[in-house]
């Protein structure tokens, strides 16, 4: 029986490809670490917690001892690497936790492996799920590939760019089977609200100021994260060796477009007259090394292992702001405490 590691398998995407794994693949037990910071949460997996091939193991990646204990005692196969602290604007304020989240928790997930098994690496595999921002910023022009050269501008990009080249450093030095993916922004059911699309899709329903940074030119390229699940369902079982993927939606939108279609979707669906909700829309002074331009050539990922987007991001949108207006609760319940103060200091 595989035994699967699923870092991070309690926040956004992590809670989707947990999901995904433990209903596609009953055969696998899937262990779900996760330190239930902001991000992290367990009602995200409701539907699944009972599930016979599932174990929750709350834990920080940061801490050798533990990581190394759950690592002996549960013998794990196979790591899917997706806890970070992965938000820029909480980078600018405090770069010193993602240095040791997303720098040192990685290094102490590849030496428990490495410890683990020694070289006996047969049948086994440490996936690394990364970002686009790695790459740096783009011109009007062009496209991020799997070749492009790392030029990281923020500590959130900096420190996940750090822990790919140690993933990359553990497979060549120690022989460990690694995958490494660069994915777009990704967009869907249960992200935390501090992320666009969902920061905004609240601030709509409660008719507050729509926060949009500088001139609103930025273009970024969305991922619906059930695509994105299911693309790392795709490189975990089917990616080569030592191979990157990049995972992008081919799609590119500014900012401000994408702001506009999410408020005519908005009062559509909430029987606004036309128009409405865009009068929220404030622009507020731009955040420091902000990257103007993210586009992913996805066509490797594409040719080599058939993936494609299943949706446009037009449809993934609408199914997007249904959710969350279907499950409101589950909102109301995040933004608060905390969250509330950390919002409020960050958007003044």
């Amino acid at each position: 029986m595989k035994k699967i590691l699923v870092t991070g398998g309690a926040g956004f995407i992590g809670s989707h490809v947990v999901r995904m794994f433990v209903n596609n693949y009953p055969e696998y037990q899937i262990y779900n670490l996760d330190n239930l910071t902001y991000a992290g949460n367990l009602e995200n997996l409701t539907d699944i917690e009972n599930a016979s091939n599932y174990t929750f193991l709350k834990g920080d990646i940061t801490e050798e001892e533990y990581i190394d204990s759950i690592f002996l005692k549960y013998k794990f196969d196979s790591v899917i690497h997706l806890a970070a602290e992965s938000h820029v604007d909480r980078s600018i304020t405090d770069p010193l936790a993602f240095a040791k989240t997303n720098i040192l928790g990685t290094m102490v997930l590849l030496n428990s492996f490495k410890n683990l098994w020694k070289n006996d690496w047969e049948g086994k595999r440490f996936y690394h799920v990364s970002t686009d921002e790695v790459f740096g910023t783009l011109g009007e022009t062009g496209l991020f590939t799997e070749n492009t050269s790392y030029d990281p501008n923020s500590p959130y990009s900096a420190s996940k760019a750090s822990s790919d080249h140690f993933v990359r450093a553990y497979g060549e030095t120690y022989g460990m089977p690694f995958v490494i993916s660069n994915c777009s922004n990704n967009y869907g059911a249960n992200q935390f609200p501090e992320k666009l699309i969902p920061l905004f899709i609240n601030n709509i329903i409660h008719n507050k100021a729509l926060p949009v940074y500088g001139d609103g030119k930025y273009t970024r390229d969305w991922l619906y994260v059930v695509d994105h699940a299911n693309a790392i369902d795709l490189v975990f079982h089917k990616g080569i060796d030592k191979e990157t993927y990049n995972i992008g939606g081919f799609n590119e939108w500014q900012n401000i477009d994408l702001i506009q279609l999410l408020c005519k979707q908005m009062d559509e669906k909430l029987g606004r007259k036309k128009g409405t909700s865009a009068q929220l829309i404030t622009y507020v002074k731009d955040r420091p090394g902000h990257d103007l331009r993210y586009a992913i050539d996805a066509s490797k990922i594409n040719k080599e292992l058939g993936w494609k987007p299943s949706v446009t991001f037009e449809q993934g949108l609408a199914k997007t702001i249904d959710w969350y207006l279907e499950n409101k609760e589950w909102m109301e319940r995040i933004v608060s405490g905390e969250y509330e103060k950390y919002y409020n200091k960050q958007y003044q």
